[in-house]
């Protein structure tokens, strides 16, 4: 106890300290933005009364894109559950995904899949405010303040310009926000109005965001009528090339032997990358620039190869025929809400059964790995269902 207490001077200093440096590093910031056009008035209104999350830190260094193994990245962003339901608003917004994909020449999947993979159809666009996400990150994250900065100032001017009400303006840790979650520079530079108002608002006009994100597409230099790619077969003990880049052409992909993944012949014009998300043993694409304008929507290969896969269902295309290397496959999301009501039921503390897999749940997970003999990872594997499920724990 007395140590306890001895330490609680030493956080509040901390606190205090922290705290200091982030209302200099504020003050800082609106000659910053002054200098980008922001008048001095929009940002003391948009800054008042903000206070630093260090939530936007812990999450700046958990991005699931880059440490969720593709097959549990892939199944719950391109399960069953997200494909009926992509089909269905597909149907509900069809007049305005065909206005979509005639105006910018983004096919209508395309579209829809990225609204799916990025919000869920709208229902997952984040809860932070956007001004005390990015001020936390621009002040106090110990990398990329000059990126959180720049999100900042660019949320700041899209506040004075009014095309979204800055009470509306809630996303991501890294400033994300509307159906499709764009950053605010991206939404200053290729943000369009689809609903004829005059305004561009991607957080409340269902078609200003569908344009958008076709326009994005279209200027990352989608090619109209060409696919993304398909998945293949390589020659077992393939050592040649991998990754999307560099591209050559599907000529010497298919004199490495690399046939479709059905046997046939390779198909497609121009150069193409071959993509071995999960390493040599498992599933394999053959990739075309269409994935690379999907790839500059967030930078991650899983994400990129997401709204591919998912298009391609949305489509009626098989998903991944593949492999993947591993003994414990991954929960689509309906098995993740099975999966968190059983550990409701044996006492443990998940919150909401959602099939979105947070720290209680993967705490609660790590308890049931290490009773069956497992490595306690706290990953939703088919593994820990089957045990809650059989009675094992």
């Amino acid at each position: 106890m007395r140590a306890l207490i001895l330490a609680l001077p030493l956080v509040l200093v901390a606190a205090t300290a922290a705290r200091a440096d982030f209302d200099s590093c504020v003050a800082g910031l609106r000659s910053a933005a002054a200098a980008k056009g922001v008048s001095g008035a929009t940002f003391d209104r948009a800054m008042e009364g903000v206070t630093p999350d260090m939530k936007v830190i812990e999450a700046m260094n958990n991005q699931p894109e880059f440490k969720t193994p593709i097959w549990d990245y892939l199944g719950t962003l391109v399960d069953e559950e997200k494909v009926a339901e992509g089909r269905s608003m597909m149907r509900q917004h069809a007049s305005t995904l065909a206005a979509a994909e005639q105006r910018f020449g983004v096919d209508r999947h395309t579209i829809a899949a990225v609204w799916g993979v990025e919000s869920d159809f709208g229902k997952a666009r984040g809860k932070m405010p956007l001004v005390q996400a990015l001020s936390t990150g621009a002040c106090l994250a110990p990398r990329r303040n000059a990126f959180f900065k720049g999100e900042l100032i660019a949320t700041l001017q899209i506040i004075q310009r009014g095309d979204v009400r800055p009470e509306r303006l809630f996303g991501s840790w890294a400033g994300a926000f509307g159906h499709t979650q764009f950053i605010p520079s991206t939404y200053l530079r290729l943000a369009v109005d689809g609903d004829g108002d005059g305004r561009r608002d991607l957080v409340d006009s269902i078609p200003d965001a569908l344009h958008s994100t076709a326009n994005f597409m279209d200027k990352a230099g989608w090619v109209t009528g060409a696919s993304w790619g398909y998945e293949v077969r390589v020659p077992s003990g393939y050592s040649g090339p991998t990754g999307r880049n560099p591209k050559q052409p599907v000529s010497s992909w298919a004199a490495r032997g690399i046939v479709k993944f059905d046997g046939s012949a390779l198909s497609g014009s121009g150069n193409a990358g071959l993509l071995m998300p999960a390493g040599r043993n498992g599933p394999a694409f053959l990739v075309f620039k269409n994935y690379d304008a999907a790839y500059s929507y967030n930078g991650a290969d899983s994400y990129a190869l997401a709204i591919s896969l998912l298009s391609d269902r949305l489509r009626g295309r098989p998903g991944v025929q593949g492999e993947w290397p591993t003994d414990d496959l991954p929960l689509s999301r309906e098995q993740r809400r099975e999966l968190q009501r059983l550990l409701t039921q044996r006492g443990y503390n998940v919150g909401e059964p959602d099939g979105a897999v947070g720290a209680l749940t993967r705490a609660a997970i790590k308890e049931v790995e290490g009773k069956i003999g497992m490595p306690q990872t706290g990953r939703p594997g088919e593994k820990v269902l089957r045990a809650l499920k059989g009675g094992r724990v």
